[in-house]
């Protein structure tokens, strides 16, 4: 069975194809994979592009629950493990990730309902909450990306990073495999 996600890119593709050719998304679905602690993890997500607009405070407003990317929620996934975010203990599996912007500081938000639409946030379905850390790049970044990389750590390489950059903004958070 599809889920949402799968069958809106699948409808689309197929559907696509033979009616207009070469057809792209405008943010296109993205999958970034590492492997942290021998375990692999992956996150899905919407990968938009700047287009000339400004993005931090505006597009991505500040104050506001963002589904980290466009389209459908951004999920990750780690079916060997557990992931600690913060003072959260997630059992192996898939969770969705949102952030809650703001100018100085950004919070993760882990969330239980990993098939929502962008603009479908359901609060009640939060597993919690984290801090994130923030950066200023040096040279902006067009389109949106997440990468998840080792993390330098005294737990035998347990420690990971999501990290989020886009334009000039780089938002991150540490977990460790649990």
């Amino acid at each position: 069975m599809l889920h949402r996600r799968q069958f809106l890119v699948a409808g689309m593709g197929a559907a696509a194809v033979p009616a207009f050719g070469q057809y792209t998304l405008a943010s296109p679905p993205m999958v970034t994979e590492a492997t942290i602690g021998g375990k692999p993890v992956t996150v899905h997500y919407y990968a938009p592009s700047m287009r000339g607009r400004k993005i931090m405070g505006y597009l991505v407003p500040y104050g506001d629950v963002w589904c980290t990317g466009a389209n459908y929620c951004t999920t990750i996934t780690s079916e060997e493990a557990g992931l600690e975010i913060g003072t959260m203990k997630l059992a192996a599996g898939t969770y969705a990730i949102w952030t809650l912007p703001n100018e100085k500081e950004w919070k993760v938000i882990v969330n239980k309902n990993t098939h929502a639409f962008h603009l479908d946030y359901e609060e009640s379905a939060d597993i919690g909450r984290a801090a994130m850390d923030l950066a200023t790049l040096s040279d902006p970044v067009e389109k949106m990306r997440i990468e998840v990389r080792p993390e330098p750590d005294n737990a035998g390489g347990k420690k990971g990073r999501f990290a989020v950059l886009w334009e000039r903004t780089e938002a991150s958070f540490v977990f460790t495999l649990v």
